[in-house]
């Protein structure tokens, strides 16, 4: 196992550079970040040249992409166009967005394998029928849609909840977005589960198990469910980091101000800085989580091992 997990860390090393080169040279070659700062108007020369010398764009980008990843070591992500420090930027942004992302995962882990369970073992019945024509609900209406016919009904109609979540974001005020940040998600979640179940449920070994006289329930938690979650955990394994980045239409409507808000403000304002720093940052959580994943698989399958 520790062989494996070395192994895997220098296989991300190459991946990790790999993609923040691929993001540094979108974001500087296909846009021009001075534009950003003059809004309306163009710069006049002289102005734009003392930006581009001030910023460091005024060298080669390989030059600056250098530069860029030896600051990243150290951890300085750079300046945003405003004057502040990108790292500011991210204490406040990511602590928010994780709660978010742990409701999130709650609901997807909670929710969707328990519903993926129940109509796995009840194929073909109305409860199955139900799940499926709700799932498939979900996920054809955009989140948006449903971001804001919640927000409508439990916040401004019924006064349940806060239409939007305070500066501090406390995890009672995180429930209803993080369902709606997960919605799509559960969905796939459930219908995972349930053609994992439904499938394993005729294997040889569940048989078996059956055939020994084992109680119902130690068949379905002990062989049935183990094996059927590896799909499902590598789905939400790489899921982790699409809702931390994919949050920014959940995170307007709620005027939550944490990752996805900001980088909807730096793509907006073109400060190539936040961007790329607050991707980078998501990189390393798509590569860590991929790495937890691979591990979990040993935990579920005891058939799996690593060399």
């Amino acid at each position: 196992m520790g062989r494996y997990v070395i192994r895997r860390l220098l296989q991300m090393i190459p991946v990790f550079f790999g993609a923040t080169l691929l993001i540094f040279l979108m974001v500087n070659v296909m846009g021009d970040p001075i534009a950003g700062l003059c809004g309306d108007k163009a710069c006049d020369p002289a102005t734009a040249a003392q930006l581009k010398k001030e910023f460091g764009l005024d060298k080669p980008v390989w030059q600056q992409y250098l530069t860029y990843m030896g600051n990243v070591f150290t951890g300085d992500f750079g300046t945003a166009f405003n004057g502040q420090k990108v790292t500011e930027l991210m204490g406040t942004a990511f602590p928010v967005t994780i709660r978010l992302t742990i409701v999130a995962i709650v609901f997807e882990v909670v929710i969707g394998i328990t519903l993926g369970v129940i109509t796995g073992l009840r194929r073909g019945r109305p409860v199955d029928t139900v799940v499926l024509m709700l799932t498939l609900i979900v996920i054809a209406i955009p989140v948006f849609v449903t971001g804001l016919l919640l927000q409508l009904l439990l916040g401004v109609e019924w006064g349940v909840i806060r239409p939007t979540v305070s500066p501090e974001a406390p995890f009672n005020e995180l429930l209803i977005p993080g369902l709606v940040l997960a919605s799509v998600s559960l969905a796939y979640v459930t219908r995972l589960t349930r053609t994992s179940i439904a499938e394993n449920s005729r294997a040889d070994y569940v048989r078996t198990a059956v055939a020994k006289g084992l109680p119902r329930r130690r068949v379905i938690t002990k062989h049935l469910l183990r094996n059927s979650l590896i799909p499902v955990v590598t789905f939400i394994g790489t899921d982790v980091g699409a809702l931390m980045g994919g949050a920014i239409v959940t995170e307007r409507i709620f005027n939550i101000h944490g990752v996805g808000y900001q980088l909807y403000q730096g793509i907006l304002r073109q400060s190539t800085q936040t961007v790329v720093g607050f991707v980078t940052v998501l990189v390393l959580v798509f590569l860590l989580a991929n790495l937890i994943v691979d591990l979990l698989y040993a935990v579920l399958d005891p058939r799996i091992r690593y060399a």
